[in-house]
Parts: C-alpha cells; sequence; structure tokens
C-alpha cells in the first residue's frame, strides 16, 4: 500500500513540462526578500505573498508540486480556505520542508550539518495527516582544498538515510537535496569532482540504509563554476559537465532528477536546464525545483 502511494506522488511530480516550486523559505530567508520591497516580515505578510502564489492563473499548467515551509501549511487564504488545500485543489502536490536548518559541525565548525531528525516521525505523521505527500531535506557541501571533508560527507549522508528511510515508512516521497555551494572562486572541473563525491557517498548511505531509490527524488546542483571564479558560465559546458556527473554518480533506479538553482539568476538556471534537457534519453525524468 505505501509503495503504491509513493508511486503515484512521484508520478504526479513528474508530470512532464511541469516542475517544483520551492516555496519553503524560512522567516529569516523571506526578510531579505521583503526587506528590498519594503515589506514587513510579519506573518499576514508572508500569508498573503504565498496565496499571490499559489493562486496566479494557469499555475497548474506548469508547477505538479509545491514546497511549503512548515508555518504554509496552516495558515489560509482570504476566504478562510488553508493554503494547502488552495493547491490541492489545483491537481498540485502538498510538500514541506522538513528538515530545521543548519549547524556547525562539531570539530569542524566551517562546515555545517542539517539538522530535524529529532522528532522527525512524529511531525511526518502529521504532516500526512495534513496532506502532504513529499518532503525536502537539504545539506551543503563546500567546495575547496579539504572540503568537503570526510566527516562533513559521512555525517550529512548518514542524516539523509535517516532522513529517507522514515519518510518512505510515513508514506512521504522524500526529495533528497545534497547541494554543493556555488560560493567560492572554484572551476566548474572542481565542482564536478566535490558533487561526484557527495553524490556516490551519500547513495552510498541511502543503499546501506535501505531506502528504495525507486521511490525518492534528488534534487542536486548543476555543475558550475563558483561565483568568485574568472571562468564564464557557458550553458553548453554546464549541459554536458552536469549530465556527465549525474551519470556517473547516480543510480538508474532513481525516477528523477529536480534542479535546484543554486546562486544562478532565474535566466541562467533556465538556460542550463534547458541545455541539461537537450541530452534526449536520460536513466531518470529531469525538472526543476526552483
Amino acid at each position: 500500500m505505501l509503495k503504491l502511494i509513493l508511486n503515484e506522488t512521484i508520478k504526479k511530480l513528474l508530470t512532464p513540462g511541469r516542475g517544483i516550486l520551492a516555496a519553503d523559505e524560512s522567516v529569516a530567508t523571506i526578510e531579505k526578500r521583503f526587506l528590498k520591497n519594503n515589506i514587513q516580515n510579519v506573518e499576514e505578510m508572508r500569508e498573503a505573498y504565498r496565496e499571490l502564489l499559489f493562486t496566479s492563473k494557469g499555475i497548474s499548467e506548469y508547477i505538479s508540486g509545491v514546497i511549503l515551509f512548515d508555518e504554509t501549511l496552516r495558515e489560509t487564504d482570504g476566504l478562510g480556505r488553508p493554503l494547502r488545500e488552495v493547491l490541492r485543489s489545483q491537481d498540485i502536490v502538498v510538500g514541506c520542508k522538513a528538515d530545521q536548518g543548519l549547524l556547525p559541525l562539531p570539530n569542524s565548525p566551517e562546515e555545517m550539518v542539517t539538522k530535524g531528525l529529532e522528532g522527525l516521525a512524529d511531525r511526518l505523521a502529521e504532516y500526512y495527516d495534513l496532506g502532504v505527500r513529499f518532503v525536502k531535506w537539504r545539506a551543503v557541501f563546500t567546495v575547496g582544498k579539504n572540503f568537503p571533508s570526510e566527516l562533513c560527507l559521512i555525517k550529512n549522508s548518514e542524516l539523509f538515510a535517516s532522513y529517507a528511510f522514515l519518510c518512505q515508512e510515513a508514506g512521504i516521497v522524500p526529495i533528497v537535496e545534497p547541494e554543493v555551494l556555488s560560493d567560492g572562486s572554484h572551476t566548474s572541473e572542481q565542482c564536478f569532482e566535490t558533487t561526484e563525491r557527495v553524490l556516490r557517498g551519500v547513495f552510498a548511505a541511502l543503499e546501506a540504509r535501505s531506502v528504495d531509490l525507486r521511490f525518492i527524488l534528488l534534487k542536486p546542483n548543476m555543475i558550475v563554476p563558483g561565483q568568485d571564479s574568472s571562468e564564464k558560465m557557458v550553458s553548453e559546458k554546464v549541459g554536458n559537465l552536469t549530465v556527465s556527473c549525474l551519470t556517473a554518480a547516480v543510480p538508474r533506479q532513481v525516477p528523477g532528477i529536480v534542479f535546484l538553482s543554486g546562486g544562478q539568476t532565474e535566466e541562467q538556471a533556465c538556460e542550463n536546464l534547458s541545455a541539461i534537457a537537450q541530452h534526449g534519453s536520460l536513466p531518470w525524468s529531469v525538472t526543476y525545483s526552483f
């Protein structure tokens, strides 16, 4: 029964021509966006902002699922309807951010570890009752001479595995988001090497924990040069390197890859996604989660 539920969710999320809207900004993150437009960061305004997104005309033509922040799951629109029901009424799958942010990694404080595993099983049960059918967990990795450390990779990979196992037990599809950050002056080739190493570590941990790879989605970064690099970003190169990296490191059982934009402009992310899609028949469905 659980596998049927997971499979149905996967099929809806990977509907051709549609992608996943990441509307799960934390209170602190959304404040940066609001400040640029002189908007006060209070719950009433966050609620109104997200209602505006979710009621945009024709949204369901292009959006198959929406990742919500925990707060948004409990909010309503101007008519008193829960925002999660506004989405479901448009045949959009309701998702949620499952992790609770980042903390400095003990013994390697320049790196980060994801928090939120404590109490996760109970939160997933509540989310399921609220109509959530997929969730996201993010970990970040830095490109550098000594980064990511083996400690960082092992710890975050183990957390991904525990998270994904609990999700599948709850009938919820886990999105696994190991983001190799674009901060820094590294080259595309260095991003490739780090991303391949991270993905291999994450999938080794998932398989060791008996996570069923047929019922997860991967949300990786594209292979791009660092934001401070002298290397120019070229979409054709991004597409070639990204496909090569994923082909080498991502098991064929994974049904879909939903790319993050990772510090790119909207135009760059779309151009690079298009370049990836030009490679035609890939082992996985490919779409976005911007």
